[in-house]
């Protein structure tokens, strides 16, 4: 086990209104070379997969919590830990272009601030519901996913959501254990098209 690194507490009251949000999210690609800050990379990962009471803040089929939630930075690889609301570092090393070459070069993955993979435990669902549960984690990755959109844009950054990849290259690359499948990259970072934001 890495070391943990405890996360600014999330902001729950916000300065937009939602609507505005939702009005303003676009898929954007091109970032400046800015660094997340910790507060920014918390409240991300708070609205992906944070708690809130003894539930998260996203929907999940009767509570079984298939996803995972992996950051990577230049800073490294880390697992977010929902329930300390900190992250655990997996590694130091800056495997962006990696993770860049496992998404079909996609480059824009190397450029941003941080990228967002949540990977899912199929079985913590499938357990309970049976084949039906299947569907249920890909709609829990999708909540997940947009609330990760939603923040961003609230916070003033750019997102964009990645589903191209290959699913053993970006397993190889975050070290993936074998019961944890890949779904979703969501890329965020400071827009180089509202850098006065």
């Amino acid at each position: 086990m890495g070391r943990i690194l405890r996360l600014p507490k999330p902001d729950c009251k916000g300065l937009m209104p939602l609507e505005k949000v939702i009005s303003q999210r676009r898929s954007r690609r091109d970032y400046l070379p800015d660094a997340l800050t910790p507060e920014q990379v918390g409240q991300l990962c708070w609205a992906a997969q944070g708690q809130v009471g003894r539930f998260r803040t996203v929907p999940s089929a009767g509570a079984t919590y298939p996803l995972e939630l992996f950051v990577m930075s230049a800073d490294g690889l880390f697992h977010y830990l929902p329930d300390k609301h900190s992250l655990e570092e997996l590694t130091s090393e800056d495997l962006r272009g990696k993770l860049a070459a496992a998404a079909w070069g996609q480059g824009f993955i190397e450029q941003g601030g941080a990228t967002f993979v949540l990977a899912a435990e199929f079985e913590r669902t499938t357990g309970r519901y049976g084949e039906r549960g299947i569907r249920y984690v890909y709609m829990e990755a999708g909540h997940a996913a947009q609330n990760i959109h939603l923040q961003a844009e609230a916070l003033g950054l750019g997102s964009v959501a990645v589903g191209a990849f290959d699913n053993a290259e970006v397993s190889k690359v975050l070290s993936l254990p074998n019961h944890l499948e890949p779904l979703y990259m969501v890329v965020v970072g400071r827009y180089r098209g509202d850098a006065m934001r």
